[in-house]
C-alpha cells in the first residue's frame, strides 16, 4: 500500500510537471487593434509625416505581413471576423451595427451568441482574458464582453467615444464600464486604455494571459492633446494635424505596453500582434492609405489592407517580411495552436495557422481565394488577381502585382478570368445567410460614391495634407 501510494504521488508529480512545462511554453498573447488607421500612416509603412518609433521597433523585432487584410472594411463586422476566426458574413454579419431597421429584431443586433470568440477558446485553454477599450459588437446583455469569453472588461460598448472627460453641451457619451472596480475618470482615452491594459498584465503575470487592447484611436471624434498637436504645427490642415497627433499618441501608448512587457520579464514569453480594424477613412479623419487606392467602407485595397505586425522575441525572426496574403481570420487558428488548444477547438475556423509561415518553416501559403462581402459590394482575390463586384457597373478586375493602386481595370481584356472569378464569387455569395442586422439604406449610396472618388496615392511633403477629391458627394461615415 505504501509503495502504491508512493507511485501514485510520483505519477501526480510528473503530471504536474508536464502541465507546468506545457504552460511555460504557451505564450501570453497581446492583440493591439487600432481604429481607422491609415495604411500609409506609420513609419514601417513609409509615413514621412508621423514618427512612430514604437510601432517601428515592434515591426523591426518581428514579422511584417506585407499583404495583411481584414475581413470587412468597417469596424463592427471586421471585429466580428477577427474575434471569431470565421468570415463574419458566413454567420450573417455583413453590416455595421446601427439602429434596427424595420423587420429586424434588435435582440440580434450584435455578435451572434452561437459564435465562439478567441477569448472563449483561450479561456477554455486556461488563459486569463481581458479587454480594454472598444467593443462594438452589441450593447445588449447577451452580447456583453463578459459573456463572450472575457474575464475582465474596461471600456465602452459602442462604436465611438470622446477622448477627454468633457462632453459638448447637449450630448451624451456611452459610459465607461469596469468589471473589477470603479471605472475612474477619463484623462485621455488612448492613455487610459493603455493604463488598464498594463494593470491587467500585472494582475495576471503569473499565468498565460490574452489581452485585447482595442484602441479607438484615431477614429473620430478628432480629439488630440494640445502637447501632441504642437508637435505637428507645420501641418496647415487642422484635420490632418489632429490626426497625426492622435496617431503619434497611439504610438506612444503602444510603447508603454511594450515597455511594461519588458519590465515584467515577459518579453520572451509574449506574442504581440498589431493591426488596424480597417483602412483609413480619408474623407473623415484625414488619414492616408497611400500607395493604396480607396478607403474605409469599400473593398478597394485602401479599405481592407492594413498595417499588420507580429512580434515574439526569440521565437519569431526579427525584421522578416512575409509577402503572401494573410487575413485577420488567420489569427484565431494561430493563437489557438500556440495556446495548445485541442484540435477540435479549431474546427470550423476560416483561416490558416500562420506560425510556420511567420517562422519561415513554410515560406508560401496554400492557394486559396480571399472573399469579401459588405452590404452591396463583394470581392474575390485569387493569387495576384482581384475582382470587385458592385450593383451599378460592370465588375472591376485588377492585377495587384502590376497595379497595386488599382488604377487599371482590366476586366474586359481578361474576360475568361473575369467570368470565372465572378462565378466563384457568386457561388459563395448565394450560399450565405441573410444578414442578422441591417444599416439604413443611405449607406448604400454613400458606399458607391466612395468608389468614384480620387484618393492620394503618395506621401505628403512637408506641411501639406493628403486630400480626397470626390466626384460625388460622400457625406458622413461609420
Amino acid at each position: 500500500m505504501i509503495v502504491s501510494l508512493g507511485r501514485l504521488l510520483l505519477v501526480l508529480m510528473l503530471l504536474s510537471a508536464v502541465r507546468m512545462a506545457a504552460t511555460e511554453k504557451r505564450p501570453n498573447i497581446i492583440l493591439i487593434l487600432a481604429d481607422d488607421l491609415g495604411y500609409g500612416d506609420v513609419g514601417f509603412q513609409g509615413s514621412t509625416q508621423i514618427p512612430t518609433p514604437n510601432l517601428d521597433r515592434l515591426a523591426a523585432s518581428g514579422v511584417v505581413c506585407a499583404q495583411g487584410y481584414v475581413s470587412a472594411p468597417v469596424c463592427s463586422p471586421s471585429r466580428a471576423g477577427l474575434l471569431t476566426g470565421r468570415n463574419q458574413v458566413e454567420f450573417g454579419y455583413d453590416n455595421n451595427l446601427a439602429e434596427a431597421q424595420p423587420g429586424f429584431d434588435p435582440d440580434f443586433g450584435g455578435l451572434p451568441v452561437t459564435e465562439k470568440t478567441i477569448a472563449d477558446r483561450l479561456r477554455a485553454a486556461g488563459y486569463a482574458t481581458g479587454l480594454t477599450g472598444k467593443w462594438h459588437l452589441g450593447d445588449r446583455p447577451q452580447f456583453h464582453p463578459l459573456r463572450r469569453g472575457f474575464d475582465e472588461f474596461w471600456g465602452f460598448l459602442g462604436g465611438g467615444h470622446r477622448y477627454f472627460a468633457t462632453v459638448p453641451a447637449g450630448k451624451a457619451e456611452p459610459a465607461i464600464e469596469c468589471s473589477f472596480g470603479p471605472a475612474g475618470a477619463i484623462t485621455y482615452l488612448t492613455d487610459d486604455i493603455t493604463t488598464q491594459g498594463i494593470a491587467f498584465m500585472r494582475r495576471h503575470r503569473d499565468r498565460p494571459f490574452f489581452l485585447y487592447a482595442a484602441y479607438n484611436a484615431p477614429h473620430a471624434p478628432m480629439d488630440a492633446r494640445p502637447e501632441d498637436l504642437a508637435r505637428f504645427a507645420s501641418i496647415k490642415d487642422l484635420k490632418r494635424r489632429t490626426y497625426c497627433a492622435m496617431v503619434a499618441r497611439l504610438d506612444h501608448q503602444v510603447g508603454r505596453l511594450l515597455d511594461e512587457v519588458r519590465e515584467l520579464g515577459l518579453e520572451q514569453k509574449t506574442l504581440v500582434v498589431f493591426l488596424s480594424d480597417n483602412g483609413g477613412p480619408v474623407d473623415q479623419n484625414g488619414s492616408l492609405n497611400a500607395p493604396l487606392n480607396g478607403q474605409k467602407g469599400i473593398l478597394l485595397e485602401g479599405g481592407v489592407r492594413v498595417p499588420f505586425v507580429a512580434s515574439w522575441p526569440g521565437r519569431l525572426p526579427a525584421g522578416r517580411v512575409y509577402r503572401p496574403a494573410v487575413t485577420t481570420l488567420d489569427l484565431a487558428p494561430t493563437f489557438l495552436r500556440l495556446a495548445g488548444a485541442a484540435p477540435e477547438q479549431l474546427a470550423g475556423l476560416s483561416g490558416l495557422d500562420l506560425w510556420p509561415r511567420w517562422t519561415g518553416a513554410e515560406e508560401s501559403a496554400p492557394a486559396r481565394d480571399l472573399l469579401w462581402r459588405f452590404t452591396v459590394s463583394a470581392a474575390i482575390r485569387e493569387g495576384d488577381w482581384k475582382l470587385v463586384r458592385l450593383p451599378d457597373r460592370l465588375p472591376m478586375l485588377f492585377n495587384l502585382r502590376e497595379d497595386l493602386a488599382e488604377q487599371h481595370d482590366v476586366a474586359l481584356a481578361n474576360l475568361d478570368r473575369t467570368k470565372a472569378m465572378l462565378a466563384r464569387l457568386g457561388d459563395w455569395d448565394v450560399r450565405l445567410p441573410h444578414p442578422v442586422t441591417l444599416e439604413g439604406a443611405v449607406w448604400k449610396r454613400r458606399q458607391l460614391n466612395l468608389y468614384d472618388a480620387q484618393y492620394p496615392l503618395r506621401q505628403p511633403v512637408g506641411g501639406e495634407a493628403p486630400r480626397l477629391i470626390s466626384a460625388k458627394e460622400t457625406d458622413g461615415g461609420h
